[in-house]
């Protein structure tokens, strides 16, 4: 009878191929049902976290505050609980237990001992021993019941005392009289009224712990409080100093407080270094190249004025002008104007005189300046990025409007004009450098395609911006918006 080679093995394979079929479809509805459960739960969790992260201070400093004062106040709540509950109230459950008992005593010797009916032997023996005033109000009842107080700690325990060791109607009064307590027992058609130091049942002292606890929680607090504000202030120093590089003015800066804090400061001011030595190396070399090319066009100038004049020559003259003005505005471009110190200038005047100049060549010009007129910049820098804008706003438009707003946060200039305007889809794209319009308004038509590019370098090198939107005169809005 043949044998079949190896046949055992692939029925193996088969039953082990199953099993794990079987073992991969288990884990993924055992996977399935988790999810199931966890994503409502992981729902139902993120909602509060959502919330209270809405109301979490944003600031460093409050939120140093938080993570040291939540764990401090509710150690306390804690603590003041678990006292409450094991301390001061057992106590004064002991206290007003020995009082009851105290009370019981008196009374069980009041009946029992008939021959002193007018209890002298018995006041003098609980003013004596057990520091009480006690005295019978013959054919009396109870009074009606007071108000309890709202914090009831003691008349919850003694009540419950005198209900299980007198067991006789009784009435108390805990608020009456500040450091006595009044208790009357009916006795037959008698009362006797008891009047017991105030603290011979109540743990009146304890508070004094609580007292010592919160204060000395203060006064932590208050410590934390100091030490965390020298920490964050390197932090907030640092800050400013990285705001102020980044507006392009050279504000102090030494590092201080933590390692870790001291460490940022230290790659702040080696950052800064590099990017002052990197501008500083491209600004000489930009020098050298500009002294270079003018050289070369100087010759050029030479040259075309010692031939004779013809209209060839007119037209290279003409060519080396161009290349002239294009050198001037691609170093300018490229420099940046790095090297201005920012100094308080008069912002007024520079418009005034950019509104006679467009008035000059024929533009009806508007001028509004709202606040105060002295602004920390680059005098001429920015003197450049107004000209810019405005040169645009007069070689498209007929009506130029500027007006200038500072305020406690921004310093804003708008200059519009009714010229054709730019599409909405093309207003970022007429910043970039050498970018030209060839349709209904070309942003720097007959130039080099730089006059937006180097005004928006200006405007971030001060730390802000320039936005082109549709002007209320129909043309072109520029909206240049500078952090003070």
């Amino acid at each position: 009878m043949p044998v079949r080679q190896g046949g055992t093995k692939p029925g193996a394979l088969r039953i082990a191929t199953a099993w794990l079929g079987r073992a991969g479809a288990a884990v993924s509805r055992v996977a399935g049902q988790a999810n199931a459960v966890i994503k409502p739960v992981l729902k139902r969790i993120g909602r509060p976290l959502q919330i209270v992260a809405r109301y979490m201070p944003k600031g460093l400093y409050p939120r140093a505050l938080v993570i040291v004062i939540t764990p401090v106040v509710l150690l306390q709540s804690v603590i003041a609980y678990v006292f409450m509950e094991r301390h001061w109230q057992l106590v004064t459950q002991r206290l007003s237990a020995a009082v009851s008992a105290d009370i019981a005593m008196l009374i069980d010797v009041y009946e029992s001992y008939p021959q002193d009916p007018d209890i002298t032997t018995l006041s003098r023996i609980a003013a004596e021993r057990l520091g009480m005033d006690v005295d019978i109000i013959p054919d009396s009842d109870l009074p009606a019941p007071g108000p309890r107080p709202f914090f009831s700690l003691l008349d919850n325990a003694l009540s419950t005392e005198l209900s299980q060791q007198v067991a006789r109607p009784f009435w108390l009064d805990t608020v009456g009289r500040s450091s006595l307590i009044e208790i009357r027992i009916k006795l037959g058609k008698n009362v006797m009224r008891i009047l017991t130091r105030r603290n011979s049942a109540y743990a009146s002292n304890s508070h004094i712990f609580l007292l010592w606890m919160i204060g000395t929680s203060l006064i932590l607090l208050t410590i934390a409080v100091l030490f965390l504000r020298n920490q964050i202030r390197p932090i907030l120093k640092l800050a400013d100093a990285a705001e102020a590089f980044g507006k392009g003015r050279d504000a102090e800066f030494r590092p201080r407080g933590a390692r870790e804090v001291r460490r940022a400061g230290n790659a702040f001011i080696e950052m800064k270094r590099r990017v002052e030595r990197s501008i500083g190396e491209r600004t000489t070399m930009l020098n050298g190249v500009s002294h270079d090319l003018r050289t070369i066009l100087t010759r050029f100038r030479l040259s075309l004025a010692l031939m004779e004049r013809t209209s060839e020559i007119e037209a290279l003259e003409k060519d080396v002008d161009e290349m002239s003005r294009m050198l001037e505005d691609y170093l300018a471009f490229a420099r940046g104007d790095a090297g201005e110190v920012p100094v308080e200038t008069d912002i007024r005047g520079q418009l005034e005189e950019l509104k006679a100049d467009a008035e000059r060549q024929g533009h009806q010009t508007a001028l509004e300046v709202v606040g105060d007129p002295l602004v920390v910049v680059r005098p001429d820098a920015f003197r450049r990025l107004l000209t810019n804008l405005v040169s645009n706003a007069a070689r498209y438009g007929d009506r130029i409007a500027i007006r200038a707003t500072h305020d406690a946060r921004y310093l804003i200039v708008t200059v519009d004009d009714d010229g054709p305007g730019i599409p909405p889809d093309q207003r970022e794209e007429v910043f970039r450098p050498f970018f030209r319009l060839d349709e209904a308004r070309n942003v720097d038509g007959g130039g080099t395609g730089l006059g937006l590019a180097i005004a928006r370098d200006i405007a971030r090198a001060h730390g802000g911006d320039i936005m082109l939107s549709e002007a209320p005169l129909g043309g072109l809005r520029a909206t240049v918006r500078l952090p003070v």
